[in-house]
């Protein structure tokens, strides 16, 4: 019984992880008619493949940080990139104004590896329950900082200039929660029930918070 017991735990520990691509690449594309499913996403007939499949140009280009949280990401991933698919990589450009902020999120699927090509960043990510510990480091132009995967984390530029930094992440299609929008810009609303006793603040403050306007730079 216990022989069995621990094959069965150790199967369904194996079936939890990703599996290893069996194949070089599985270009995704959007037309299912005679396409093999794959990872979230339809592959194209890999004779037909090109070099364009795996190309993406534009990422020299600043992104527009003229909004509330000044910042903006631009991402490289399966979406933009189909040769991604089942890779398991992606990347992003985040552009800061000064003090702009690229505010707590988490990637539910990546960690995260960023290096600064300009400027410089109060950046920091936090633990899980009950620790909850915070690690914080000020990047500048050439230094790199990781964010484990799932953990909420958070990029501020603490400069008067602007800043750019470059990230990999561990998935061609990482995700990304942003805390604050997702509590408090949720579609429908979460009740202020909830959020007030959640927050230990009144209904009042919530409500105030579910009343903003929050953007999505990602």
């Amino acid at each position: 019984m216990l022989v069995a017991f621990t094959f069965l735990a150790l199967a369904s520990f194996v079936l939890a992880s990703d599996p290893s691509p069996l194949q070089d690449f599985c270009v995704a594309i959007n037309e299912p008619k005679d396409a093999v499913f794959v990872n979230g996403k339809f592959c194209k007939d890999p004779k037909l493949a090109t070099a364009d499949d795996f190309f993406l140009k534009g990422l020299n280009v600043p992104g527009n940080t003229s909004n509330q949280l000044g910042s903006m990401v631009t991402p490289a991933n399966v979406v933009q990139i189909p040769g991604l698919n089942t890779l398991g990589i992606s990347l992003v450009r985040i552009d800061y104004a000064p003090y702009g902020l690229n505010p707590p999120h988490t990637h539910p699927r990546a960690t995260e590896a960023l290096i600064v090509l300009e400027g410089s960043l109060y950046v920091g990510f936090v633990t899980s329950n009950p620790e909850n510990r915070l690690f914080t480091k000020v990047l500048y132009e050439g230094d790199a900082f990781v964010f484990p995967e799932g953990l909420v984390h958070f990029q501020f530029n603490v400069g008067k200039t602007p800043a750019v930094a470059f990230a990999g992440l561990s998935s061609q299609n990482p995700g990304v929660i942003t805390i604050a929008k997702a509590v408090f810009g949720s579609n429908p609303p979460i009740s202020d029930d909830v959020l007030a006793k959640a927050f230990q603040v009144d209904k009042k403050v919530v409500d105030r918070l579910q009343a903003q306007f929050w953007m999505d730079i990602n």
